[in-house]
């Protein structure tokens, strides 16, 4: 019962906050605005060139550009809204409620899984809407996914935004001033995309580029989201003839298809790269708060 109290209390405190609820939600629709706006026609020429001679429709290279757009936009997203739904816990520190927190009856424990849960509800509320958008988006531009690729897709956002939670626990556990949540929040909002092949596919990176993000758990996210997203549309491809050879080209361009040091990845072992990432962080930030507790007597 505390820790639903707790969670409450945070959730309502992000949702209060206009600046932290604010920034967190228009990141998907400014990334979705700046994608469509400069990048779809980067994309699309992309995937022209790649075809080469072949003739296909411009709903269906449309819907090629915006699984590549939604793809990268909740790629991102589900990482950068955590860190911004997480920043309640520093802020705490930093204006003495967790202070006061913690002189009273509360557990320690009962506290720190108090913020990760709120931060995740908090994330998902925004992501799963930001979801709900980019669909409607690609309803909008070219539509050719099943019920099945908007199920998968629904849970690569829950799976990547637990990830975040985790990922944003940890970091902002070491974290206590306003600059700090400053300096963090700007790192992660410019850097993350390009290091997890959202801004830029990995496959346009050198070799040795490809071989160290090949490591980090965030790559495999955007590829599953890239496959759920583009799934329908390179199917229909192939059923309008355009050769295997040049579909399978166009997987490994758009990072649909990831190598691990020349061998192929596939869907399930990005899904267990995901699950052991976060369980990875999650152990993590268990351990920190209980040898916190055990240095504060509590």
């Amino acid at each position: 019962m505390t820790t639903l109290c707790l969670m409450k209390r945070n959730v309502k405190l992000f949702f209060k906050d206009k600046g932290m609820f604010f920034t967190a939600l228009i990141t998907p629709m400014i990334l979705l605005v700046l994608y469509a706006t400069f990048l779809g026609n980067v994309y699309e020429d992309s995937f022209r060139q790649g075809l080469g001679n072949a003739s296909i429709s411009d709903e269906l290279m449309q819907a090629c550009v915006g699984g590549q757009l939604v793809s990268s936009i909740l790629a991102v997203s589900c990482v950068t809204v955590a860190f911004c739904s997480n920043m309640l816990m520093v802020q705490d520190k930093t204006n003495g409620s967790r202070r006061d927190l913690v002189i009273s009856p509360v557990k320690a424990s009962t506290l720190s899984v108090a913020y990760y849960a709120a931060t995740l509800l908090s994330t998902l509320l925004i992501c799963l809407v930001a979801t709900a958008i980019c669909l409607g988006y690609l309803a909008v531009v070219g539509w050719y996914l099943s019920v099945a690729d908007v199920l998968w897709l629904i849970l690569d956002v829950v799976l990547l935004a637990t990830f975040g939670t985790a990922l944003s626990s940890v970091v902002n556990f070491f974290l206590s001033t306003q600059g700090q949540i400053s300096a963090v929040g700007t790192i992660v909002s410019s850097g993350y995309g390009f290091i997890c092949g959202a801004y830029m596919p990995t496959s346009q990176f050198s070799d040795g580029l490809q071989k160290v993000i090949s490591f980090l758990p965030g790559t495999y996210g955007t590829s599953l989201l890239r496959n759920h997203a583009l799934r329908g549309a390179l199917a229909e491809l192939e059923a309008q003839g355009i050769p295997a050879e040049a579909v399978e080209e166009m997987r490994k361009v758009m990072d649909c298809n990831l190598y691990f040091f020349d061998r192929k990845v596939s869907i399930g072992a990005m899904l267990a790269v995901l699950l052991v990432s976060v369980a990875v962080l999650l152990g993590a930030y268990i351990l920190l708060n209980l040898r916190k507790m055990k240095k504060s007597g509590r």
